[in-house]
This record gives C-alpha cells, sequence and structure tokens, in this order.
C-alpha cells in the first residue's frame, strides 16, 4: 500500500543531477511534486502537520513533563522514535529470529528472505542497524524496508538488536553490531549468502556504527564488508574541531511558509553557536568526554579512511545532519573509497522509516538494492 503514485517513485529514479557540493559529488533527486526552493515535498509536509505540528502543549503538559524523572523522560523520547509504515513486498517474505551472545549481551537476529529463495545458496547480504540516538530505536521501525530490500535485492536481510545506552554505554551497542557482523560472516554457508557480498548499513545512530564497523574492518584487516550503506549518518559527536567540516546554516533553503517548520528539522548536529564543543549525546551514549575522540564514535576524526569499504552515502534536504554526511563522502573519495552520494530533497531525517508514505524512502531501497547488485 502507497500513501503516494508509483509515478513519484519512477520520477525519483530517473533523476541524474549531480553537483559539486564543496567538492563532493552528489546526486540531487528532486521531489517529484514540489519544484519550489528550499520547500518540504507536500507528503512530508502532511506528515509534519498531522503528527508532530498539530497543536501546542497544553500548560498541564508543560507542567507534567518538566517533572518527570530522567528515566521518564527517556521512556518518553523512546516511545516517540519511529514511524508506522508500510509493507510494499509483492513476494511472501520468510522471518527468522535467534538471538547470539556478544561479550556479556545478548543480541537479538531477524532474518529476511523470499521464500522461493530460501535455499538458494550464495545470496547477498543486508545487516541493518536501527536508528534511534544510540538511546532508542527498534528493530520493528524498520522491518518494512528490511523486507523490501530482501525481495529487491533477492537477499538475506538481517536486523540487528543492540544494546541501547543509557543502561550499557559505549562500546556495547558498537561491540553487538561488530560482533554480529563477525556470527553472519562466519556462519554464511548456514545463512545461504556469499560472504563476500556482506553490505552493512543503517540510518542516523545506525549509520554512525555502520562507519566505525567499517573502519574496526578495515583496521584490523577482517574485510568483511563489501558495502556500508550511510543513511543520514552522525559522524562526528564534536560541534566543532573537526578538520574541514563545518556546520554552516546558510547551507539551508527554507521557503519563508515553512521557514519554523524546517528550522526545527534540522536541529539535529546544529551547534547553539559558532564556538560550541559539547558532545552530543554526553552522559548517555558515552562514558567520558574523551570518548567523543575516538573514531569508532566519530568516524570522521579518523586519521585515514584509506582502504574502508565502498560507500553509498544518504543524505535529505531538511536534514542537520545532511553536511556531515555529504562532507564525509568527499572525505571517503579523497582517500580513495568509491563512493555515491545521494541527496533526497523535500524529505527530513529519518525518513526511511515512512515507507509506503513518502516516495523518496521506496526510492532509496532501490538505491540500496542496486548497490548490493554491485558488489
Amino acid at each position: 500500500m502507497r500513501e503516494y503514485e508509483l509515478s513519484e517513485v519512477e520520477f525519483l529514479q530517473a533523476q541524474e543531477e549531480v553537483i559539486d557540493v564543496h567538492g563532493a559529488k552528489v546526486l540531487v533527486k528532486k521531489s517529484p511534486k514540489e519544484s519550489r526552493p528550499g520547500c518540504l515535498d507536500p507528503h512530508e509536509l502532511e506528515i509534519m502537520k498531522s503528527h508532530w505540528g498539530a497543536r501546542e502543549e497544553t500548560g498541564e503538559e508543560k507542567e507534567k513533563k518538566a517533572a518527570m524523572t530522567p528515566a521518564e523522560n527517556l521512556q518518553m523520547m523512546r516511545d516517540n522514535m519511529g514511524f508506522p509504515n508500510h509493507n510494499l513486498c509483492m513476494e511472501e517474505i520468510h522471518t527468522r529470529f535467534e538471538t547470539i551472545q556478544v561479550g556479556g549481551n545478548e543480541v537479538g537476529l531477524w532474518r529476511y528472505y523470499t521464500r522461493k529463495s530460501q535455499r538458494k545458496p550464495g545470496k547477498p547480504c543486508f545487516v541493518f542497524l536501527h536508528g534511534g540516538g544510540w538511546v532508542g530505536g527498534t528493530p520493528y521501525t524498520v522491518e518494512n524496508p528490511c523486507r523490501l530490500l530482501a525481495e529487491l535485492a533477492d537477499a538475506v536481510v538481517f536486523n540487528v538488536d543492540y544494546s541501547l545506552a543509557p543502561e550499557k554505554k559505549f562500546p556495547n551497542g558498537f561491540d553487538d553490531c561488530f560482533g554480529a557482523v563477525q556470527h553472519i560472516y562466519e556462519h554464511a554457508e548456514e545463512y545461504g549468502i556469499d560472504r563476500n557480498k556482506i553490505a552493512v548499513g543503517g540510518d542516523s545512530a545506525g549509520g554512525n556504527l555502520t562507519a566505525a564497523i567499517a573502519l574496526k574492518d578495515r583496521d584490523l584487516g577482517t574485510h568483511m564488508v563489501a558495502l556500508q550503506v550511510l543513511i543520514y549518518p552522525c559522524v562526528t559527536f564534536l560541534y566543532t574541531g573537526n578538520p574541514g567540516y563545518r556546520f554552516d546554516i546558510n547551507e539551508y533553503e527554507m521557503c519563508e511558509e515553512q521557514k519554523d517548520i524546517v528550522d526545527q528539522l534540522i536541529s539535529i548536529g546544529r551547534p547553539a553557536s559558532e564556538d560550541d564543543n559539547r558532545v552530543q549525546m554526553e552522559g548517555m551514549y558515552l562514558t567520558n568526554r574523551e570518548a567523543a575522540y575516538h573514531p569508532y564514535v566519530s568516524p570522521l576524526l579518523a586519521l585515514s579512511h584509506k582502504g574502508v569499504a565502498r560507500a553509498l552515502c544518504v543524505s535529505a534536504e531538511f536534514d542537520g545532519l545532511r553536511l556531515q554526511t555529504e562532507h564525509y563522502g568527499k572525505v571517503l573519495a579523497e582517500d580513495g573509497v568509491p563512493v555515491k552520494t545521494i541527496r533526497y530533497c523535500g524529505v527530513a531525517h529519518a525518513f526511511i522509516d515512512k515507507l509506503g508514505f513518502v516516495p523518496q524512502a521506496e526510492d532509496l531501497c532501490i538505491e540500496i538494492a542496486k548497490a548490493m547488485k554491485e558488489m
């Protein structure tokens, strides 16, 4: 079920305009239904108005929120993450679940594949790491994108339920995800996959974990990852002190009638001032401030990216992490990594969660499947 016309996906698939963004080569996919610069896609705008911008909080609601304990605030934040989406598959998708031990943690692995290919060996593989700011999010939000990827790429897709902070801080979640990739690589034949065709990808915090896994995979010489898919990732925990990168609000074009909405949408990764060097999520994901400088926390700070897996970098026009994403694509390319960077116009952070509601999410799944077939 789609809340848009299939022709809108076809429009996105036909986009071929590549622009230079401060040295980065970016394929820009325009909104199918909104040609005005600085305006949200009509589907995205409707979601913003109906789900998050419908009304202001009452005084009573504000007082109740102010009286919440930190644990209650965290749970409320977790409850508000994600978005209901649609299953767009036309084939029967089988789902399996298992748990594995990584260190002292139990890690959940969901597995999706088409029924027709369940006994077919040598399939490509995608390991999905969900977003949620390292403190929230669930595998359930991205189940439908995982199912669609399994169908489009005729692949086995894994969906990892890793440890969350603050209950388990870095490196727990990162170790869980790297351990999951190792487990899949070591048991490739059992899963019917080609161990030389393993893609790892994720959105937001999941994109951060993906970039870090690609670095560790390179550092250890394990070469398990053939493709890293970075969907609007956070690649640095630091607002300042990132060589070659600086957040600039002037990079965002906003139409006047939607300026208030867009301004809120680009808050992620946006410093409060020019000299703001706060650590994002400090005290939640990280045990101390020094950890933010580790390349497995802030992949942008790695001394070199030579030899990491080829990459698909995906940004959203109205996302505060867009500048990071596109700059990271440039850094990878400069270090000789084959990379394709795509910017989706008209949408904001977390748009893949809205599969079936915005055509950009479906188009992204098609683009990932294409990249997987090229592994």
